[in-house]
């Protein structure tokens, strides 16, 4: 993700993507940033956060734990807000979306 530093939720956005740095895709064992499971972080009125994001597969095993990671993340990073997580899998995860750090990551399990 890509944010102008002018941007009204700025300081926000980098938070809640420091936090996600933090959830692991247990199957992996690379964080969901770095997998590009990620793909928006919107603040909305009324402390409501919306976490467009995918997983590796539509049935993948680990969708749920993963899910309650990011929820739990931003929980705590963010008391007092609620969480929404918007599943699509459009586009379709792949290998391209990984950071260089995650297929460094990767590569070396």
């Amino acid at each position: 993700m890509i944010l102008d530093s002018t941007h009204e939720d700025y300081e926000k956005i980098g938070r809640a993507e420091a936090a996600l740095y933090e959830v692991i895709d247990p199957e992996l064992m690379v964080n969901i940033m770095d997998l590009g499971l990620v793909y928006d972080i919107e603040f909305k009125p009324e402390n409501l956060i919306l976490i467009t994001m995918t997983l590796t597969t539509p049935h993948c095993p680990m969708g749920e734990a993963i899910q309650t990671g990011v929820q739990n993340a931003l929980e705590a990073e963010f008391p007092g807000y609620t969480i929404e997580i918007n599943l699509t899998f459009e586009p379709a995860w792949n290998y391209d979306m990984v950071s260089s750090e995650g297929m460094q990551q990767l590569q070396n399990r």
